[in-house]
């Protein structure tokens, strides 16, 4: 095997490693931004947000084949940021 090969094997699984871990951080994330809201008492609207990027992240039908996990870590963002504005809007008045 050459040299150059080696470099190149090393940096993509460096890379894969990287995103992978990127995605996994925000996974926890949303999890705890999930948990955090319901203890809060506030109601989430957008559940579907929370499993939809679940579902994402597990199933293998992705945008881009699964050593890529750039599409995972996008629609992980998407969901943080559509819960945390659900958080941060105030709730209606129970009654």
């Amino acid at each position: 095997m050459s040299t150059e090969l080696t470099v190149l094997l090393v940096c993509a699984a460096v890379l894969v490693a990287v995103t992978l871990a990127v995605a996994i951080a925000l996974l926890v994330r949303l999890v705890r931004t999930r948990r955090a809201l319901l203890r809060a008492g506030l109601p989430i609207e957008r559940q579907w947000v929370f499993w939809a990027a679940i579902a994402y992240l597990v199933l293998p039908a992705d945008l881009l084949p699964d050593p890529i996990f750039l599409d995972d870590i996008g629609v992980l963002l998407l969901a943080l940021r559509s819960m945390g504005s659900a958080a941060d809007r105030p709730s209606a008045p129970r009654g």
